[in-house]
């Protein structure tokens, strides 16, 4: 019985742990749509965020370095698109995929250069100690729930509190007002004073650097292990697109979102594991085909948009200038 319920909890545990970086994408898509602006750069600007917050959290031996470097250079991808789609009115769709290409480009570019030089995580203990479990006292005590929801690294904590943070910025402060009101109608936003400009490109750094975190992330929980042929990011930033539909626009729900494609996405894994604990109610688990568990993530995702769609016409939160490129003449 303790051998299944240790089970139970480490495949709980790992919904959180593996999938948090989900979040951190969600959450900064979202500032960046509520500013009416559609970025598809996101997998490039974690993957950005996550080679340079690593590296110079290696070099500074320190996670809190690691954290603002990911942060700024994540944000200047945020800059790059703000130029292009702001002050020279690129198509959005167009600027946020060559972002994403360029992103891993530069990834790739970056860690391959390093070549033998490439620092191992297990030589920077503030890294390693940083990103170890951080057992909340008396909570993270209580059976399978207490490992599962409080005996997690400072960096899952930091991305819900990140998420309930821009909520709060969003509905309950006059800034995140006038930056909905931008997302929403940018025209009557600059009839009353709203710099619109400001706005779109303060919001479009910070919500990449929101993103840039969960790439250095990433990369952490790779324990900094760079590979050739596949990037840390591996599609959670599409994945977070999409995540940003389920969650309503709205960042506490994305937590909720994050949760979901965990489970499906951690199932894969532990598949045979829960098979193996719980003989009795999960033994068909032995008789899904390994390569539906693999896909299972993204077919849920996309059953997820299918009914968010339908949900949309109920009452959506999706910013009605989303991805519209604004001409103060035409106001």
């Amino acid at each position: 019985m303790n051998n299944s319920i240790d089970v139970l909890t480490l495949f709980l545990f790992n919904i959180i742990l593996v999938n948090i970086p989900l979040l951190y994408g969600t959450v900064g898509e979202i500032v960046i749509e509520k500013a009416g602006s559609l970025n598809l750069g996101v997998e490039g600007t974690m993957a950005v965020g996550a080679i340079f917050g690593y590296l110079a959290g290696c070099a500074a031996n320190s996670l809190v370095v690691g954290l603002l470097v990911a942060f700024l250079a994540a944000g200047l991808c945020g800059l790059l698109f703000a130029v292009l789609t702001v002050s020279f009115q690129a198509n959005q769709n167009v600027t946020g995929i060559t972002i994403t290409t360029f992103g891993l480009g530069l990834y790739f570019f970056v860690g391959k250069g390093m070549g033998d030089n490439w620092p191992a995580m297990v030589e920077h203990s503030a890294l390693v100690e940083g990103f170890a479990p951080l057992n909340i006292p008396g909570l993270s005590s209580i059976p399978v729930l207490g490992k599962a929801l409080f005996s997690h690294n400072i960096l899952v904590y930091l991305g819900i509190a990140i998420a309930v943070a821009v909520w709060w910025y969003l509905s309950c402060t006059m800034t995140g007002l006038k930056l909905r009101s931008v997302g929403e109608n940018p025209g009557a936003a600059d009839s009353v004073g709203v710099n619109i400009t400001r706005y779109k490109y303060i919001h479009l750094v910070l919500g990449s650097g929101i993103m840039g975190l969960g790439g250095f992330y990433m990369a952490l929980n790779m324990s900094g292990s760079f590979e050739g042929s596949n990037c840390w990011i591996n599609g959670y930033g599409w994945i977070a697109v999409a995540l940003v539909i389920f969650a309503n626009w709205n960042p506490v729900m994305a937590i909720l979102g994050t949760l979901v494609f965990g489970f499906f996405n951690t199932l894969q894994i532990y598949a045979g594991a829960l098979a193996g604990a719980f003989p009795n109610a999960l033994s068909w688990l032995n008789a899904v085909p390994p390569h539906l568990f693999k896909a299972l993530p993204f077919l849920i995702t996309a059953i997820v948009l299918i009914v968010s769609s339908i949900r949309a016409k109920e009452g959506s939160g999706q910013p009605a200038a989303l991805g519209l490129n604004y001409f103060r003449e035409e106001r």
